[in-house]
């Protein structure tokens, strides 16, 4: 083997050890970890009472136990090799800076909201359940175990007697929480409901992720969602979520905010599966059935509706689009006002057609077959999840019209030679802003997001390709320092060289001209996993001496498109044989298959440590997922 270089000998002195507690039972909720009160004085007043808005309007709801996690948990060794390793009273690991505050807010529909400072890689985690209770129950049970754990907090037991105690309760409360629901067990909720104070003054990107507790489900549920200064209440159809999982069955829910600071503060109202319904005075104040509502989308005809002549009949090269119609829909779209398509056509032909005219971008949901023209007009709502009596259906056949309106009465027709005044039409004036504007856009994605759910099924490839995972390299820097030192601190699962750096010795391999270095940052679809990776090469040989991974990217494909791009750089720049060191561990194991994937096979075995080569004559194959990107160079998808 050659020599290994300056790595072998970079390795940390043990870190102070940290006492774990004597048995892993993860984090204890926080009911039991924390006793801290503030005042809702610190939030706006407006703020107080949108939280307020839906007291009264919730029927039923879960009672999450949320509690305070890590991104990169690896207990118990990240205890006495993590230096951001903080105990609470528990031992366990402090991830919020002040963990979970709660705020009195007796006009909320939990009565209270939870105020976290997030330090970084913390996240916030729960076993999730849709078991629904009356919003009275919900919240019985819910001051029920506040109380108990507040005195679990205050008894003067020994510290060893009241981990047992709170162990076994949470314990109970996980296995409680993991339960299989069955069907018709409970009510049906209507959706995830999230509410988010965010006072700072920027937008934080937070990522929601629903996980089977079944490992061999491994696409997930995931959503991004970016959080502007102020509140906001969120809601995610139960539809969509059970369209990627099953909710029956035991899952988690984690909600991670992205590349934020120490420090960065957001308040939690509801943050439950609810089961929503209209109020008696809502139903009271709710316009007659016949009085018209605001366009929210205008479904149109295509032969001479939107564009003049038949297309079955004269062909797309003779269709010519009706004046001033796509500077029309433009307007209508720039207005939050979107636009579907009801039409008996060849759909593929049709699509093609809208293609060519430069608009097919417009139209979502298009409904075009054989099939009654009020059978696309229900599609369309249901797809976008609007009432029925906000579309307006533009036909130039009267047959059409009144064949829709006489299923559904609501529906607004307009006969097509009228379409020039629909800018003028009360139910479709609607001011331009930036939310509106982007409106179509937010479906476009959300549709997107349903062919995820639906089309992949257990096609884990096919899954990962669509997150469009983003993978960029650069050299290890002191700004990127401290970031790294974290990373080499807490890899377990992923780190397969076991070693450890102490901030003066990663300076030192900064300083080194062989040593290559690699910091590895990674977005997708659904958020910013920020720095996920650290790679150090000896070029003189060359040999991959260290790499490490955060657990967050685990099972991504991302390990194996680096280490792909690795062996290709140096054998295409030096033409040599490719080695790595691979130090075998239980926890690393699993993730080490990355090297037989790509080809790599053990040459020799030394201390412990595997030299690994792939030939330069041998061949790599791609899976075409992960986008790298350097800087000055063109992105590779490996």
């Amino acid at each position: 083997m050659a020599e290994a270089g300056l790595t072998a000998r970079m390795r940390k002195s043990p870190a102070k050890e940290h006492r774990p507690p004597e048995k892993e039972t993860t984090d204890m909720y926080e009911t039991e970890a924390n006793n801290k009160i503030e005042s809702s004085t610190q939030i706006p007043s407006e703020v107080i009472s949108a939280m307020g808005e839906l007291s009264g309007k919730i029927l039923a709801r879960t009672v999450l136990p949320w509690s305070e996690h890590c991104t990169e948990c690896v207990w118990p060794t990240c205890y006495s090799t993590c230096e951001l390793y903080l105990p609470r009273e528990d031992q366990r690991c402090r991830r919020f800076v002040d963990g979970m505050v709660r705020i009195e807010c007796p006009s909320a529909v939990n009565s209270y909201l939870l105020k976290i400072r997030f330090k970084r890689w913390g996240k916030l985690w729960t076993p999730g359940n849709v078991r629904l209770s009356p919003i009275e129950r919900a919240q019985r049970v819910e001051r029920r175990d506040y109380r108990i754990g507040r005195a679990l907090h205050q008894l003067p037991l020994p510290t060893a007697v009241k981990r047992l105690v709170t162990g076994k309760r949470y314990v109970f409360k996980k296995r409680m929480a993991q339960r299989r629901v069955a069907e018709g067990e409970f009510p049906t909720p209507t959706c995830f409901l999230l509410e988010c104070y965010n006072p700072e003054d920027h937008t934080i990107r937070l990522s929601l992720t629903m996980r089977s507790a079944d490992k061999h489900v491994r696409i997930p549920f995931q959503e991004l969602i970016e959080v502007t200064p102020g509140f906001h209440r969120v809601r995610i159809s139960r539809d969509r979520i059970s369209n990627v999982i099953d909710l029956r069955s035991p899952f988690h829910i984690e909600i991670i905010p992205n590349d934020v600071p120490d420090g960065t503060t957001l308040y939690f109202g509801v943050t439950d599966f609810v089961q929503e319904a209209v109020t008696p005075t809502e139903k009271k104040k709710k316009p007659p059935e016949k009085t018209q509502r605001k366009v929210k989308c205008v479904v149109w005809d295509l032969d001479n509706t939107l564009w003049d002549g038949i297309l079955v009949e004269d062909g797309p090269d003779k269709l010519r689009l009706k004046p001033g119609i796509a500077e029309l829909i433009k307007e209508l779209d720039r207005h939050g006002i979107l636009h579907s398509i009801a039409s008996k056509n060849n759909a593929e032909e049709a699509l093609q057609t809208l293609k060519d005219f430069g608009i097919a971008d417009y139209f979502l949901c298009p409904q075009i077959s054989w099939q009654p023209k009020s059978q696309g007009i229900q599609e369309i709502a249901r797809q976008l999840n609007v009432g029925i009596n906000t579309l307006l259906f533009i036909d130039d056949q009267q047959f059409e019209l009144e064949q829709v309106r006489a299923i559904y009465p609501d529906v607004q027709v307009l006969k097509a030679e009228d379409y020039p005044r629909l800018l003028q039409i009360p139910e479709c004036q609607a001011p331009a802003t930036e939310e509106s504007t982007g409106r179509r856009k937010m479906y476009q994605l959300e549709e997107k997001r349903q062919v995820l759910a639906e089309g992949f099924g257990q096609d884990y490839v096919g899954f990962l390709k669509h997150c469009n995972i983003q993978l960029t390299i650069l050299p290890l820097t002191e700004q990127s320092l401290e970031r790294v030192h974290e990373l080499t601190q807490r890899t377990n699962q992923m780190n397969f060289s076991g070693n450890r750096y102490d901030r003066d010795v990663l300076r030192k391999i900064l300083s080194t001209p062989y040593l290559d270095t690699y910091v590895l940052d990674c977005t997708d679809r659904f958020g910013s996993y920020g720095v996920i990776g650290f790679c150090i090469v000896d070029s003189r040989e060359p040999r991959m001496t260290d790499l490490m991974f955060s657990c967050r990217i685990q099972s991504k494909r991302v390990e194996h498109a680096f280490v792909s791009y690795i062996i290709r750089k140096y054998i295409s720049e030096l033409s040599k044989d490719f080695y790595a060191n691979y130090r075998k561990t239980p926890r690393n194991a699993p993730s080490g298959q990355v090297f037989a994937d790509l080809g790599m096979r053990e040459e020799s075995v030394s201390d412990g440590v595997s030299s690994l080569i792939f030939p330069k004559s041998q061949e790599l194959a791609d899976d075409g997922i992960v986008r790298i990107v350097l800087a000055g160079e063109p992105v590779v998808t490996v």
